[in-house]
């Protein structure tokens, strides 16, 4: 009997240590995720207060201890990639204390229509490392950029971004971030101030992230990253490694063209597959629809349509389109019924002029300040003109038709002008009716029906983005200078894919950089426009303007602001010598780097070889063949496209 009691007993207790291990594991799988994100967090927070303890027994004034603490703050960079999936998503403005690439930024987001803009300090390891390749660093400084991005992160550690882990919901959306920022920051130095550490930062990275996928698949086996798209992911861990460790000799394109695109069309069918809905305004321009990174739906960031956003008609949209075009080309606009938007939006030249530097004034005389921007792309910077002073398409035209330098119209005899033309007043009366929020026509409405024509000149693709998207074939040179473009030439450092503007990911705002940019060719004296600084008055707005793209640029000469490079070979070599600083010019607040690039004259080909692979073919349309008809006799004189 007894030796029977002691079986059962023993039975019941390795049933029960059984079902215990189950259970253990179940719960272990349950919290890998979760327990990975925190070990990682703690990892890195441990290596931070390394550093500090580092810095604390240093006094930086020898080459031995300067090294020590470059190795440690690499430490911590290793520490800082295995969460950095995590952080940037959550806490993007922590982040810029954590790491930050720039010590003061002024915000220019999406947000900016909402609120004005506000000064932002960075700190963190980059900019320690930077700070730390200066001539007799400081010791209080150095432990100043540390101890506040430990501080940040302690910050982040407080901020129960644990909650954020326990659905699936934001997991594909810091791996959207993730692959975006793959395809345009993670290989290209712009926050890796040692470029011998990029591909190793990269690979190490890639790994990481490969953790973090292994374990949010135990942690949520319903809602997982499928085994196609982990054998991709594999797949580009095997390209890097085998990759040149030089960032100039690894290969850009082939990395984001058969990897890094695909993967995001993949996050981005797991996205809609699994019904992912974000709450966070860092997505709020994102189309989650949207399968390559290099398709122009990727985010939205200005209203064509004004008010005109609710119409979905074709046949209607096109009936606005085609007054749209009547009054882009009318120069009824203006106060002497001389002058339109095509007077400086030439379609024969990409909707810029590249006749001239900058465009006649009202009085054909004198001459504007600044160069007339192309309009093709416009549509995809939330803030427009060079200095972001304004917010809005519509709000831009109106600007131009009424300021006394430009069109000098006067809103209210413009709109009875061109209400004076049968064709036009029918058609805003038309349209009207599909305004219900406005009962009377306005310049609202006429502006509206104009940027939506000119609008739809952005919708082009360049042979790049068909070899991004549809695997067609891209010369050599093309690619070759597409791979300096993201290293050596560091214009990927503040010309971000897919705009190849100043709109990074994940594309909420403009940013604004100080060149050096010179009022003459032979660099005399530093161009007098302050740009941003009239917008947003500060030190480091002071000659900032925003970085526009360089889609069409082969087509859209002369270059920057006030136009004083006439070709794509001067304007490298402005970079290449170190902007305006670069060249003996006085600018303490220049954004760029001020050291020569030492790029050779093949490579500058080169780059220019890729630029010219982001020419649009556009199809532009041939001018009316007349406007419409005035009851004012006086306006039935006046010419399509103006006389100047």
């Amino acid at each position: 009997m007894i030796k029977k009691f002691i079986v059962f007993t023993v039975i019941v207790i390795c049933v029960f240590t059984t079902f215990s291990f189950k259970n253990d594991n179940v719960n272990s799988d349950e919290n890998r995720y979760e327990n990975l994100y925190s070990q990682s967090l703690l990892e890195f927070s441990n290596e931070q207060q390394n550093l500090l303890n580092l810095i604390e027994k240093t006094d930086c004034k020898d080459s031995i201890s300067i090294r020590k603490v470059f190795s440690e703050i690499e430490l911590c960079r290793r520490k800082l990639k295995k969460i950095d999936f995590w952080i940037r998503y959550f806490e993007p403005n922590v982040y810029k204390k954590i790491n930050g690439p720039l010590p003061i930024e002024w915000e220019t987001e999406v947000f900016e229509k909402f609120e004005k803009p506000y000064k932002r300090e960075g700190a963190g390891l980059t900019l320690a490392a930077i700070y730390l390749n200066q001539i007799n660093p400081e010791k209080d400084e150095l432990n100043r950029l540390i101890s506040t991005s430990f501080k940040a992160t302690e910050s982040f550690k407080a901020n129960s971004n644990t909650q954020n882990l326990k659905t699936s919901n934001v997991f594909f959306l810091c791996n959207r971030l993730y692959l975006l920022n793959l395809a345009t920051i993670y290989s290209t130095g712009f926050e890796c101030p040692n470029t011998k550490l990029i591909i190793p930062e990269l690979l190490n990275m890639l790994n990481d992230v490969n953790e973090i996928y292994k374990a949010y698949n135990l942690s949520f086996p319903q809602k997982v990253v499928d085994e196609k798209y982990q054998i991709l992911y594999n797949q580009s861990i095997s390209f890097v490694e085998k990759q040149p460790k030089d960032y100039t000799k690894f290969d850009h394109f082939t990395f984001i063209k058969d990897f890094v695109n695909p993967l995001f069309a993949m996050n981005q069918y797991f996205i809609m597959n699994y019904d992912i809905v974000s709450k966070s305004n860092l997505d709020f321009t994102l189309n989650n629809t949207t399968t390559s990174i290099f398709d122009k739906s990727l985010f939205y960031a200005q209203n064509t349509k004004g008010v005109y956003y609710r119409i979905k008609d074709e046949t209607v949209l096109h009936e606005m389109d085609s007054i749209g075009k009547l009054l882009f080309y009318d120069p009824i606009l203006s106060g002497n019924d001389q002058r339109s938007c095509v007077s400086c939006h030439k379609s024969n030249d990409y909707l810029t002029d590249t006749s001239i530097k900058t465009a006649l004034q009202y009085n054909q005389k004198d001459l504007l300040s600044r160069n007339t921007p192309s309009l093709v792309n416009v549509p995809f910077n939330h803030l427009i003109m060079l200095d972001g002073k304004l917010l809005s398409l519509q709000e831009q035209t109106k600007t131009v038709i009424t300021n006394p330098i430009e069109m000098d119209g006067n809103s209210d005899e413009v709109l009875a002008k061109v209400l004076n033309c049968k064709t036009y007043k029918n058609a805003f009366k038309k349209f009207l009716k599909l305004t219900p929020t406005e009962t009377t026509i306005t310049l609202d409405h006429i502006v509206s029906v104009i940027t939506m024509y000119y609008s739809k000149f952005s919708q082009y693709y360049s042979p790049f983005d068909e070899a991004m998207n549809k695997n067609k074939p891209l010369q050599e040179d093309e690619i070759k200078g597409f791979n300096l473009f993201m290293s050596k030439a560091q214009c990927a450092t503040c010309h971000f894919s897919p705009t190849f503007s100043g709109i990074k990911p994940p594309y909420i705002g403009n940013e604004f950089e100080v060149l050096g940019i010179p009022s003459d060719s032979k660099f005399n004296t530093l161009d007098n426009d302050l740009g941003r600084y009239e917008v947003n008055p500060s030190n480091e707005t002071s000659h900032a303007f925003r970085t526009s793209t360089i889609r069409n640029v082969e087509k859209t000469k002369p270059y920057m602001h006030n136009g004083v490079f006439t070709t794509l070979e001067d304007v490298i070599d402005f970079y290449d010598g170190g902007g305006g600083l670069g060249h003996k010019l006085n600018v303490l607040n220049q954004t760029a780097s001020s050291d020569s690039l030492h790029l050779s004259p093949i490579e500058k080909k080169l780059l220019i070889s890729f630029i010219k692979s982001l020419n649009e073919n556009i199809k532009f349309e041939k001018p009316p063949l007349s406007l419409p008809t005035s009851k004012n006799k006086k306006l039935n004189n006046r010419l399509v496209g103006g006389t100047y």
